[in-house]
């Protein structure tokens, strides 16, 4: 299938996932139903070995067409550890990339003035990738980014049902629905900046994990290993990352080393 990405998004050594990988993601109900449990019997993470949060602002980003309320379980889980959260204010992430990273620089600006602190970014898919943009582009405001299954090393490495999605907003916007995607978006100027800011080097001081799955049926999973990343492997599907307790389990971990700053390489695979 024919994808309507420019070739520079998805460079040598990256490939989109099969036609039938897709099946996997199957098991997000599952992880579904892990959520559920763990909220019926009140279970989040007490006498584990993952530590308290230190009350500090964690601004959370969907992935591509989702809207906040679908990491709304991740985020009562933050909560429940201890972490102030905040929303993206997105009803669905389908918006020009770049017009989408500077409503949400904005919504840091806020943020930052009324807590008197950096942020640290949680961001799934896409939303990682948004999330890798502005820590680049914006050091004074964000103290550390984790990133749930996206592709920032290859945007383009997707299974061919999200090309069909695009598809579908590049249509609407050639038919003026306003606030979609354009051509642009995937393959003109707006995706080379996008793309230059999310290869660009990190500062120094910004921690950085990156949560990935081999049984990721949506994206190539190879294609969110940045090297400025410490990687850390969960059994979540892409869609499923949102929702199972493993995953959030894993971001814990990770916002707490990065307010201790500590090593992201004690963090571990999760099993």
């Amino acid at each position: 299938m024919k994808t309507p990405t420019a070739s520079f998004l998805l460079p040598s050594g990256f490939a989109p996932p099969g036609a039938g990988a897709v099946l996997r993601e199957l098991s997000s109900l599952s992880e579904v139903g892990r959520a559920s449990v763990r909220r019926a019997s009140d279970v989040v993470t007490r006498g584990s070995a993952i530590s308290g949060g230190d009350g500090g602002p964690v601004l959370l980003i969907p992935g591509f067409m989702a809207g906040d309320p679908t990491l709304s379980v991740l985020a009562r889980h933050l909560r429940g550890q201890g972490y102030r959260t905040y929303r993206s204010s997105i009803l669905a992430n389908v918006s020009c990339t770049w017009r989408t990273s500077r409503l949400i620089e904005t919504r840091l600006e806020s943020i930052v003035e009324r807590r008197a602190t950096k942020v640290r970014i949680v961001g799934h898919s896409l939303g990682g990738m948004l999330a890798r943009v502005l820590a680049v582009r914006r050091p004074d405001l964000v103290s550390g980014i984790v990133t749930l299954g996206s592709p920032v090393l290859a945007p383009a490495a997707h299974h061919a049902v999200l090309g069909s999605h695009l598809e579908f907003l590049l249509l609407l916007s050639r038919y003026g629905v306003p606030q979609v995607m354009t051509p642009d978006c995937v393959g003109g100027d707006c995706a080379r900046q996008s793309f230059s800011e999310m290869s660009s080097p990190l500062a120094e001081d910004i921690g950085f994990t990156a949560l990935y799955s081999r049984r990721d049926g949506i994206v190539d999973w190879r294609a969110c290993l940045d090297p400025s990343a410490e990687h850390v492997q969960v059994p979540s599907s892409h869609i499923g990352m949102a929702f199972d307790p493993r995953t959030h389990d894993a971001v814990t971990r990770a916002l707490g080393a990065q307010g201790a700053g500590e090593s992201g390489a004690a963090l571990g695979d999760v099993g």
